[in-house]
């Protein structure tokens, strides 16, 4: 059982850590795309992304909505993405806390998407890549994942932060989880397969098709 202090301290980092991943998306939609490929969105949005009551087949459950907070906070258009709109959560299962924050409308190319994500998640000063990100491949097969592991200091506090980041020609999203039993888990403990599968599950559970 871990110390309630650091139990208590984690619960109050996921608003943190969800500002996080606001600012991960808010920069990969206003950063300019530097003139990248503009076929990923050629076929217009296919797919939204939604906010379940629960995720991962009912491990996790929705705390709180934040899917106003981050459609206010992000630009519509930019130089990548197109006609966006955010949808997002912060969801519990006993002492972990995950946020799943998504956009969707056209994007014009999907890897410009995912590397600007991942740069404004670093881009606060206060977080730090721990284990630089790789592709994963869902051991069930189906599109890749970029994930790794960053270590956020907040209130003094380390803690280490699994992700996964996604995008395709309409949504993109990201993953990403504490746990208050062990805010400081050693990042290269962290097994990113199984962290992968999650969120590769969690895609499947948010991105739905159009119409």
């Amino acid at each position: 059982m871990p110390p309630k202090r650091n139990a208590g301290k984690a619960w109050g980092i996921i608003g943190a850590v969800a500002g996080v991943l606001v600012i991960g998306t808010l920069v990969s939609t206003a950063a300019r795309s530097g003139g990248g490929s503009s076929s990923g969105g050629s076929d217009g949005p296919r797919y939204r992304v939604t906010v379940p009551q629960t995720l991962a087949g009912g491990e996790y459950k929705l705390a709180k909505d934040i899917s106003q907070q981050a459609t206010e906070a992000m630009p519509h258009d930019g130089a990548n993405e197109h006609n966006i709109k955010a949808a997002g959560g912060q969801y519990s299962s006993g002492t972990k806390s995950l946020v799943m924050l998504g956009l969707y409308g056209v994007i014009d190319d999907p890897q410009t998407a995912i590397d600007h994500s991942m740069r404004g998640m670093t881009s606060d000063g206060k977080t730090e890549v721990a284990v630089p990100d790789k592709e994963f491949t869902p051991t069930g097969g189906g599109d890749s994942l970029t994930c790794g592991v960053d270590v956020r200091t907040e209130m003094g506090q380390k803690v280490t932060l699994p992700f996964c980041v996604w995008a395709d020609s309409s949504t993109s999203g990201n993953v990403a989880e504490t746990d208050a039993s062990d805010v400081a888990k050693d990042p290269q403990s962290v097994d990113l397969q199984e962290f992968a599968d999650k969120a590769a599950k969690i895609r499947s559970e948010v991105r739905k098709p159009l119409g």
